[in-house]
């Protein structure tokens, strides 16, 4: 079997984020049902705020249309984070990003299971013209793992290749996209991942 790790792109330019909370139980079968529960909850994107807390960004699954849809994760969705925060103007005031890839392995009587969810930053649905609405730029990446080893369960983030969005876009952007990204790399996004990968393991 893979090591869901190997699902996490290369490390190749700007910064990188790791956030990883773990679980431990008494025995396999409450891990395996730990691990079903905390792979829907990573999958049901629009609750994840409910799960990160107060303070939370807000995201939602929309069509290609940009109109916000109810459903589970899946490979090529778009979704939007709304910062508590200003928003770029490339994303009508929401950082846009799609699932570029999903991987699950489900295996109740196997040493480990898995889903890898990698995001990645695109231009807005309603501006597809545009350049990419998000602070990080296109080639930064977010690998989100849920994983169970043996009684052990883990939720995880891991930012790779993050770089400001200060590329082909406005002035406004610029400025914007750079104090955010910034921001970021300081260690001020941490609390929004560390927040929901401990709310997807919440028992």
């Amino acid at each position: 079997m893979n090591n869901p790790a190997d699902n996490i792109p290369p490390q190749t330019e700007g910064e990188k984020t790791d956030v990883i909370h773990f679980a431990d139980h008494e025995s396999v079968q409450e891990a395996h049902h730990l691990f079903l529960l905390a792979k829907d909850r990573l999958k049901d994107i629009s609750q994840w705020h409910v799960l990160s807390g107060p303070h939370s960004a807000r995201f939602a699954i929309t069509d290609a249309a940009g109109n916000e849809v109810y459903k589970m994760a899946e490979k090529g969705d778009l979704f939007y984070i709304n910062l508590p925060a200003p928003g770029p103007l490339a994303g009508d005031g929401k950082e846009w990003v799609r699932i570029e890839a999903i991987e699950e392995v489900d295996d109740a009587n196997a040493e480990s299971e898995y889903i890898t969810m990698t995001v990645r930053p695109v231009a807005s649905p309603m501006h597809p013209d545009r350049s990419t609405a998000h602070f990080f730029g296109h080639h930064s990446t977010n690998t989100f793992i849920v994983e169970r080893y043996l009684n052990h369960v883990s939720a995880a983030s891991y930012g790779r290749n993050e770089t400001p969005n200060n590329k082909d876009v406005g002035l406004y952007d610029t400025v914007r996209n750079t104090i955010i990204a910034l921001a970021a790399r300081e260690g001020l996004s941490g609390p929004q991942w560390k927040s929901l990968v401990a709310g997807i393991l919440d028992k």
